[in-house]
């Protein structure tokens, strides 16, 4: 059994079959690469997995219990979060201030910002966001305006704000899209780190191949919906049912 058990899970919008009897078991403390051509079926399960779409049939077991018809924050509470395709930070914020928020609500229990007002002051908070930005390399970059920070930059905030939480298992809708190269490989660094460093699982969407195979150590590919190989980076390459997948012809 692994820390995320999809089973049956099937989606349609209308006349579209998005999902089709897609099963996955993502085994903890993995890192586990979701890949497959545009319109596969990658983002649909994704915001199955966060609970933002219920499936048609089939279920979502996170640790024995299920995901599905929950609120985003009780699946936070549950130690699931997600980074977003375009990084979640609050840009008219400092790096510091953005850090300081999911700080305080870690503390408080809640995601309310009502009265986050009176933690600007308050020193836990503020040592609780500061080891969290040394950790993840933006210390310096505290008192920075968080707009104008680079790509690679928003993200390593976006991932530093969802670990404060400590969640058991991080998943990451391409994490690298946008970014230049050097910030690319960087947060491939990051995510290293991350792995060695905490009891976590993460699951990526992720075109880029680079990404894939220098983390995943599973990878699942989607076609039309409906898994079609599941295997190790190495068996992966080649794979006829992948170069057809991609190709649209089988390797011979």
């Amino acid at each position: 059994m692994g820390i995320l058990e999809v089973k049956g899970v099937n989606k349609r919008f209308g006349g579209l079959q998005a999902l089709g009897d897609v099963n996955l078991s993502i085994q903890e403390n993995t890192v586990h690469a979701i890949i497959g051509p545009n319109g596969a079926g990658k983002s649909t399960l994704l915001n199955v997995l966060v609970g933002k779409l219920i499936p048609d049939s089939g279920s979502v077991m996170f640790d024995g219990q299920s995901v599905l018809g929950r609120k985003p924050h009780e699946i936070c509470q549950m130690g699931i979060s997600r980074v977003f395709q375009t990084p979640e930070i609050f840009t008219d914020l400092s790096v510091l201030e953005n850090m300081m928020i999911p700080c305080f609500a870690k503390r408080d229990g809640s995601f309310a910002l009502h009265a986050f007002g009176a933690a600007l002051g308050d020193k836990e908070v503020i040592e609780r966001a500061e080891t969290m930005l040394e950790e993840v390399k933006l210390l310096d970059k505290r008192q920075m305006h968080a707009g104008s920070m680079s790509r690679g930059d928003k993200r390593r905030l976006e991932m530093a704000m969802c670990l404060v939480q400590e969640p058991r298992l991080l998943l990451l809708d391409e994490p690298t899209a946008g970014m230049a190269r050097a910030d690319t490989n960087n947060t491939i660094d990051l995510l290293k780190e991350i792995q060695d460093t905490r009891d976590i699982t993460m699951a990526i969407i992720e075109h880029d191949m680079h990404v894939v195979f220098s983390l995943a150590e599973r990878i699942t590919v989607l076609a039309q919906g409906t898994p079609l190989v599941e295997e190790t980076p190495e068996n992966i390459k080649g794979h006829p049912k992948v170069r057809e997948a991609y190709l649209g012809e089988a390797q011979v």
